[in-house]
């Protein structure tokens, strides 16, 4: 029996008054937070007598202490509950799971309750969602940390990159009116090139030919458009076509294109 269905059954079983009856998922979700919250807890107290806490620390601690806390839980399911706990740890917690989805191009959190992500072009609202507004911001304090830069209610707007190198905006409050607000766009981890351009039919082969040409002949080129229209892609393709002992200097606010 999946522990989801577990709680829920326990929680069918377990008598309340007249009118306190709550529904038996609520209940189910409950208890399932609570273990991760205990299982958190004990975690963090063990690593903090650890001198060495890196990957493999923090792995074998979470199983050794899930062993003994959720002993009646399945396999799967204290490895689920071990990943996503190692993300909170190690990672940028439930965006992690986003992040390694390559068909999510963007990832937009609008409070801690409402994660959105944007695929083939359309939004819709992701089944991922925060503890609470602290855990937010913990993650964002992870996010900008790791760049040398600080975001508060000071400065509460920054602009960073994440290693692999996509675009990452944090608003907090009182800039934003629902709290941490984070916006990430990836990037490819395979960048597209100009023949993967002309098999989209995004440009034909004599427009791409003329664009060579462009570059090539030093030209100035402008490149504009909406969110979201391609425009770091198509800088990508036409820096591949600048000559490798020729310098590249950018000049802007946040890192585009590499």
């Amino acid at each position: 029996m999946g522990l989801l269905k577990r709680f829920e059954q326990n929680a069918n079983e377990t008598p309340v008054k007249e009118g306190a009856q709550e529904a038996p998922k609520a209940k189910a979700n409950e208890a399932y937070l609570k273990l991760k919250e205990r299982v958190w807890v004990k975690t963090i107290e063990a690593l903090n007598k650890e001198s060495n806490t890196d990957a493999q620390v923090v792995k074998d601690k979470l199983d050794e202490i899930l062993q003994f806390e959720a002993e009646e839980v399945t396999r799967p399911e204290r490895n689920r509950i071990a990943t996503e706990l190692f993300d909170d740890i190690m990672g940028y917690g439930p965006l992690e799971v986003l992040l390694s989805d390559p068909s999510i191009t963007e990832i937009m959190v609008n409070g801690y309750d409402k994660v959105f992500v944007e695929r083939q072009g359309k939004l819709q609202l992701s089944d991922v969602t925060f503890r609470d507004q602290t855990h937010v911001l913990n993650v964002i304090d992870r996010i900008v940390s790791s760049i040398g830069r600080h975001v508060d209610e000071a400065s509460p707007m920054v602009d960073a990159r994440l290693k692999d190198g996509s675009r990452v905006n944090v608003i907090l409050p009182p800039l934003s009116l629902v709290g941490p607000v984070i916006t990430i766009r990836k990037f490819s981890k395979t960048p597209y090139t100009a023949k993967d351009l002309i098999n989209f039919e995004s440009v034909s082969p004599k427009m791409m030919s003329f664009l060579e040409a462009c570059v090539k002949g030093r030209l100035n080129i402008i490149v504009s458009g909406g969110t979201g229209s391609g425009k770091t892609t198509l800088l990508n393709v036409l820096s591949g076509f600048i000559s490798g002992n020729r310098r590249i200097v950018t000049i802007e606010d946040a890192a585009g294109y590499s």
